[in-house]
């Protein structure tokens, strides 16, 4: 050891506290040889203090350092702090490193050597590359999404643009941010003004407008008057995905002011028309009833002045005016189906079959059938068409059951849907005559042998198309047709 060593280690003993620094230190005398190596430069670079004391700090091959290290350059201030190098480990591997190096003095001020600590920044190294590569590939991912957002928005304005109905896009504060071609010309620009303010005049959005509804996802439908011409048009809303995960709602407008003319249209033509039917049949109704009456008076007064070609006759003249008279009461009913409001509290369709049951039970008897009832949901519908309904469904069945009918009515709730069958177990309906049938006047090929107006079916259709919902025929198992009716569960 060289008399500077010497003098470095007797003006800066070291106590075996500087063995529990939890850094690598060691001292280099004025020469850059290394007089003392700690517990912790040990553990770092896999050298003992016996390994490099006494040899000079550039066997470690320090990057950038080597045999230049700025320690003793009189133009670099000390002390030296965060810089980064590498040196090579005893295994041979790399290890990165950040340091600080400062000069060491004895009591006069002159430099006796230098101080060096460090601690492994390898791990630290390995993960700041990591990072920087995830970063340089989020960078890359997000710019191709930017990319892929504006596309997609060219692509969506595009289509906007070259729609006939108006359509306005707004951001999450309720605010315009968007309106196609169509839009601007109903309306002119309004871009950045509140829908709500800008569309209709009010100072506060819709209740029931998507953006305020958490989990909202079925499109809402409005229907406003808008624009200087007080059109009607069908507004509808539904909120816009987009990549960003802001809300956004799009709102497409479609004029509907001559379509609503045309349904009022229609619903007075229907009216009119009605009336011009319940005017008729009471009309028509009113001379039948006497017809009647005056051919049973002759058959039974004369029977015996008239020979059995004039019986026949005034037969023939009854059986005739009862078959307009059945027709007209039925066109009457027909008439008058859709004139009743839809109730509020749903009616007990079980209640209704069997008072109906009870009613028919002279014919149900004549024809010595079999009525099974089971268990029936309630709809909202009118008692009286209720009632209706199941008259023509039953009469239809015990008329084409078969000489020992068996009907069955039944229900269920399914999907949304109140379900009510009513089923029979005759020679059943040819599967092309299913939507023949429930036309007026038209009966199916089964129906020659049967007496009726064709009238009945029609009616049934006739309402269940009124209260929303649908009817169809079934095969019957065996043998037999099944009517089906669904009304929407409205409960």
């Amino acid at each position: 050891m060289n008399s500077s060593a010497k003098e470095l280690l007797r003006a800066y003993p070291l106590p075996q506290l500087m063995q529990t620094i939890p850094a690598g230190l060691f001292l280099v005398d004025t020469e850059m040889r290394i007089v003392y190596w700690n517990a912790e430069a040990e553990r770092i670079t896999g050298y003992s203090a016996a390994e490099v004391v006494g040899q000079h700090c550039s066997f470690l091959n320090g990057i950038p350092c080597g045999k230049k290290c700025g320690l003793f350059h009189i133009e670099q201030e000390k002390p030296i702090t965060s810089v980064s190098c590498s040196v090579l480990h005893r295994d041979g591997h790399r290890i990165d490193l950040s340091k600080n190096i400062d000069l060491l003095r004895n009591a006069e001020g002159v430099v006796i050597g230098g101080i060096e600590a460090f601690v492994d920044i390898s791990r630290q190294k390995k993960l700041e590359e990591s990072l920087r590569q995830s970063a340089a590939k989020l960078r890359t991912a997000v710019a191709e999404r930017t990319r892929e957002l504006e596309l997609e928005k060219f692509n969506l304005r595009a289509v906007l643009d070259g729609m006939k109905d108006p359509a306005y896009i707004c951001s999450g504060d309720h605010k315009i941010c968007y309106m196609n071609r169509a839009m601007k010309e109903l309306f002119g620009l309004m871009e950045g003004a509140c829908c709500y303010e800008a569309l209709r005049g009010v100072n506060a959005p819709c209740q029931d407008c998507p953006l305020l509804q958490d989990g909202h996802e079925e499109p809402l439908v409005q229907e406003r008057k808008m624009g200087a011409e007080g059109r009607t048009y069908e507004i509808i809303h539904s909120l816009l995905p987009q990549g960003d995960g802001l809300p956004r709602k799009l709102g497409v407008c479609r004029d509907i002011t001559e379509r609503l003319e045309s349904e009022e249209r229609l619903r007075q033509a229907n009216s009119e028309l009605d009336s011009f039917v319940s005017m008729v049949s009471h009309d028509l109704r009113s001379p039948l009833t006497p017809l009647i009456g005056f051919s049973q008076f002759l058959q039974e007064r004369y029977a015996d002045s008239l020979d059995e070609a004039g019986m026949e006759c005034l037969e023939e003249i009854e059986t005739a005016s009862r078959k307009m008279l059945s027709l007209l009461e039925d066109l009457l009913a027909l008439s008058k189906v859709g004139q009743l409001e839809r109730p509020e509290a749903p009616i007990s369709t079980g209640l209704v079959v069997h008072e109906l049951v009870n009613e028919l039970s002279d014919e149900i008897r004549k024809s010595n059938a079999t009525v099974t009832i089971g268990r029936l949901p309630a709809v909202h519908l009118p008692e009286t068409l209720l009632m209706d309904l199941f008259r023509n469904l039953i009469i239809n069945a015990l008329r084409y059951a078969g000489e020992e009918p068996r009907i069955e009515i039944e229900g269920a709730l399914l999907d949304g849907w109140r379900r009510i069958l009513v089923r029979d177990h005759g020679p059943g309906i040819p599967p092309d005559e299913h939507e023949l049938v429930f036309q007026p006047f038209k009966r199916g090929s089964g129906s020659r042998k049967n007496s009726g107006t064709g009238i009945g079916l029609a009616t049934v259709q006739k309402i269940v198309r009124l209260y929303d919902g649908r009817i169809c025929i079934e095969e019957t198992p065996g043998g037999g047709a099944t009517f089906v009716v669904e009304f929407a569960d409205l409960v």
